[in-house]
């Protein structure tokens, strides 16, 4: 058997279990021990005969599941025509949005306390921070030296509130944040500041189940202002609650993830991450 050939059952090997595991992304050690060579190896033996790399051809088959989504028109029949009603996972049923009134908007924050914390994630370091009234900013970064930015972030949010530094307090609501709820739970309460459309648009967000994706173009439609695409993902651009917002549902109509305020690459990992979980059956 040529050299070639062996190759070509060795890559054929690693196509096989990338495609059957995309959902949970399979790294390249994974990979390689499962094939049963090198990484190094198997790098140069994939991009010889591939042309890409396992890591890019990793990425295609997650852009190609997301064109098929849109393509099924999932989200609107299944999703944002269905409202919060069909799912007991967090984001569909646990979090209850509460808005400011345009009084409290215009007083930037004045007398209000907030506390805030850090903690490590599974996409990296997360900012919470809370009023009495809920959860008024989620946010990731990469690295500790990052943090003072992104609490000077904060501050520029809300210019008149007091800021406090609370590890514990917010340990507990990092902890429902990303350990799941169940329909017992009492909601998570978010508040959100924001003109009258943004406040619409980010809750429409809260209609887009976990495991799934949306355009903005559905998205816009969906709302009844088919023509306000722009508007629609300049609203979804200014979300400042990561995650629990989940602006990071919203793609290209494409198929291609474009930008994320946190991080192409982190919004990625969060729609893998979502997607194997709600792949999972319910317990």
């Amino acid at each position: 058997m040529s050299e070639q050939h062996i190759n070509y059952q060795r890559v054929a090997k690693a196509i096989r279990y990338l495609a059957e595991r995309q959902l949970a992304q399979p790294s390249l050690a994974e990979l390689a021990n499962y094939v049963g060579l090198s990484e190094y190896h198997l790098q140069r033996v994939f991009a010889e005969w591939a042309g890409i790399s396992p890591k890019q051809f990793l990425q295609f088959l997650t852009k190609e599941r997301a064109k098929q989504q849109l393509r099924s028109n999932s989200v609107q029949g299944a999703a944002l025509d269905s409202g919060l009603s069909g799912s007991s996972r967090l984001h569909d049923l646990m979090i209850k949005a509460e808005c400011m009134t345009p009084g409290e908007y215009r007083r930037l924050g004045a007398g209000l306390q907030i506390t805030y914390g850090v903690q490590p994630s599974l996409f990296g370091c997360c900012l919470i921070a809370q009023t009495g009234r809920g959860v008024c900013k989620v946010a990731f970064f990469d690295q500790a030296s990052d943090e003072p930015a992104v609490v000077q972030e904060l501050q520029k949010e809300w210019p008149a509130a007091e800021l406090l530094r609370d590890q514990e307090a917010v340990g507990s609501v990092f902890t429902r944040i990303f350990s799941g709820a169940t329909a017992s739970t009492a909601p998570l309460r978010v508040l959100l500041k924001g003109s009258e459309f943004q406040l619409k648009v980010w809750e429409a967000l809260l209609a887009i189940p976990e495991g799934e994706v949306c355009s903005y173009q559905q998205l816009a439609g969906a709302m009844g202002v088919a023509s306000s695409v722009r508007s629609v993902a300049s609203a979804i651009a200014r979300n400042h609650i990561a995650y629990l917002i989940p602006c990071h549902r919203v793609i290209r109509s494409t198929g291609e993830f474009s930008q994320y305020r946190w991080g192409a690459e982190r919004k990625q990992a969060i729609l893998v991450h979502e997607a194997a979980r709600a792949a999972k059956p319910a317990c």
